[in-house]
């Protein structure tokens, strides 16, 4: 299926939480001077418009990345995000979100690649707009990302980030993920890995990180931020999450000291909450 085109929900809670966290970990990655590959096997657009309709629908932004903007008693692992989105709105006015890409391309050093999978026929189209590949450091593919990543792992620095992040729009990318992770952790286990998920009512959802825990790692954090309690219905994302394969140690401090702020300004309703929990030797 290709319907699913992120621009709806781009900048909401759940980006919010998501490129947080990738920018800590390239960050993280940067402290040592050895290239890395950044790896996306499901990238977007790259950058999205906030004035299209395709944003403009439900404005999820404004109940997201729109709460922080602004604020002064933001935390200072936040701020580096942040500063990404400010630098693509120069005018002081949101406008523009930056896709995962869009995130890690303004940290990665000269000698650092990315990778980018995107299937959607538009979005690839606008993938490749943003990224030219005439300068080396991007390659936008139009294929799988789940089969297409095996071509690239282990990376020749043997250093990579990779973001596992589908849209989870058809129940079997559930099952595909944890497959594909597998696959990944035979060819490259010392890579770090980031998995996207979203926290629905549904059992596929609920189970995830448990069955992702059964993978052959020893390293592992799993992060979750719920912006509201779930619906009666049983239908829509109250939250989200984050399943980091091969961690950096400092993580869990900063989670600690993000995430009960985020909790309180991206809370819709006394649902709110997050969750924590990990295994790093």
């Amino acid at each position: 299926m290709l319907s699913y085109r992120h621009a709806f929900h781009a900048g909401n809670h759940a980006d919010v939480l998501k490129h947080f966290v990738l920018v800590q970990l390239l960050e993280y990655f940067n402290q040592k001077d050895k290239p890395y590959w950044y790896i996306d096997t499901h990238a977007g657009a790259g950058c999205y418009s906030l004035d299209e309709a395709f944003a403009r629908k439900n404005a999820e932004f404004e109940d997201g990345v729109g709460r922080l903007l602004g604020r002064k008693d933001v935390p200072k692992p936040l701020k580096s995000y942040l500063k990404l989105v400010r630098e693509l709105n120069d005018t002081g006015k949101l406008k523009l979100y930056p896709g995962s890409p869009c995130c890690a391309a303004p940290l990665l050093r000269t000698d650092d690649r990315m990778r980018l999978f995107e299937l959607h026929p538009a979005d690839n189209r606008l993938l490749r707009q943003t990224f030219d590949e005439a300068h080396g450091k991007a390659i936008v593919l139009e294929q799988d990302g789940f089969t297409g990543i095996n071509a690239f792992l282990p990376p020749p620095s043997r250093r990579a980030l990779v973001l596992i992040d589908p849209p989870y729009e058809v129940k079997s990318d559930y099952r595909t993920v944890v497959s594909s992770l597998k696959e990944c952790l035979r060819r490259f286990p010392t890579g770090t890995y980031v998995v996207w998920y979203p926290r629905l009512q549904t059992m596929l959802s609920r189970e995830l990180p448990d069955k992702l825990k059964r993978l052959p790692i020893t390293s592992w954090l799993n992060v979750s931020l719920d912006v509201s309690k779930p619906s009666e219905d049983g239908y829509g994302m109250h939250g989200s999450g984050l399943f980091v394969i091969n961690p950096p140690w400092t993580l869990p401090d900063t989670l600690k000291t993000v995430m009960p702020w985020l909790v309180q300004v991206l809370g819709l309703d006394d649902g709110a909450a997050f969750g924590l929990e990990y295994e790093i030797p």
